[in-house]
């Protein structure tokens, strides 16, 4: 199977549970207060030709699905397209103690948790937030470039429900350039190497950019394979805010001409990104943005509207969720969205069955027992 047996039979449980009957708290619509001080906000809304746009399909079925918890900021590398050491450099040296890393959780209730940064393999406290969020039954994808997988690992223990999930870009040569540094490829495959060994479950994070060559990305994963690493993540390079070269991010139509071919990797190697988002990439299916289902909680606070846009932060997750103007955001309202396809926007919408077609059962059967 793509996944354990267990997340996926919890996920499952839970998506169907809270399609039925989201949390009533959860879908108010309140006065927002946006964050004044922010930098990166800007105003205004587009507003779609003839008048307001049509309601969210699920603007009153609001739930987390993927909470993305950045216990820190910093990190020992200075990424190209990286926004977070950009956006919060005046905070960079702050950490969220663990009591309030693991509060988040249990007030988001997410059954996924990704656990990001900045590396969070820099947190003193890696091994211990782990274990936490363990305890509390949830799944955890550890969001890492690798280079202290080796040093750290004794910290951990494996289980079926925690990823490392290690970031390439490419073959060596291509990674380092991305990472901006030499040696990072060799020392996370070192990492990857290590973890599999201890028993541990492996997956890769590839972000591919505008000069990406799909048929590297295929000779990475080829190479991968002599490590049997557990599977692969792909997506579109995210247009931050925070940064302004343009020029290494693409346009939609420059994402659907980059992933026109992406069913030859998907037959070939484990790609954990659901048929109907590959399907989404390449411009055979539309899908509305819920970025409602991976809210992000940093050292600010839960951080609105979505992973790449800040408009402001937020004390509680109910607020966050009801005082948020979800109307505003997504493809055709705000220009920042304009060309988003992430995959922390669109997969939760993919997994929620949105603008689903007769097939598409078939297909995530398919592709969970692959």
């Amino acid at each position: 199977m793509r996944f354990p047996l267990s997340m996926t039979a919890g996920m499952a449980q839970y998506i169907f549970k809270n399609k039925m009957r989201p949390k009533p708290e959860w879908q108010k619509t309140a006065t927002p207060k946006p964050d004044a001080s922010n930098p990166f906000r800007i105003l205004p809304m587009r507003v779609a030709e003839g008048g307001r746009p049509e309601p969210h399909p699920m603007i009153n079925k609001r739930f987390p699905i993927v909470l993305m918890l950045e216990p820190l900021h910093a990190c020992n590398l200075t990424c190209t397209g990286c926004g977070r050491i950009r956006e919060y450099e005046a905070t960079i040296t702050e950490r969220l103690p663990l009591e309030e890393c693991l509060a988040a959780v249990d007030e988001c209730g997410a059954p996924m948790v990704s656990i990001c940064g900045g590396e969070p393999m820099m947190y003193p406290q890696i091994g211990e937030l782990v274990a936490g969020i363990l305890e509390r039954n949830r799944n955890i994808y550890l969001c890492t470039n690798g280079m202290f997988i080796v040093k750290r690992l004794h910290e951990f223990k494996p289980d079926r429900r925690f990823f490392f999930n290690v970031h390439l870009d490419g073959l060596e040569k291509t990674h380092d350039i991305c990472v901006e540094k030499e040696g990072v490829f060799r020392e996370a495959i070192e990492g990857i190497k290590a973890a599999k060994k201890a028993g541990f479950m492996v997956c890769t994070n590839t972000t591919v950019y505008k000069e990406t060559d799909m048929k590297e990305i295929e000779a990475l994963f080829e190479y991968l394979q002599q490590f049997d690493v557990d599977g692969h993540q792909l997506s579109p390079a995210y247009g931050y805010s925070a940064v302004n070269d343009r020029e290494i991010f693409m346009t939609r139509d420059d994402i659907h001409e980059k992933f026109r071919d992406v069913d030859t990797l998907f037959k070939r190697f484990r790609l954990n990104q659901t048929p109907m988002f590959l399907e989404f990439l390449k411009g055979d299916r539309d899908l509305p943005c819920t970025a409602w289902g991976n809210p992000t909680y940093n050292i600010k606070g839960w951080k609105g509207p979505c992973y790449l846009i800040t408009d402001g932060h937020y004390k509680t997750f109910e607020a966050l969720m009801t005082e948020t103007p979800w109307e505003n955001y997504g493809h055709g309202n705000d220009p920042r969205c304009e060309h988003c396809m992430v995959h922390c926007g669109y997969e939760p919408s993919a997994a929620l069955g949105i603008n689903s077609k007769l097939a598409d059962s078939f297909k995530m059967l398919t592709w969970a027992l692959r």
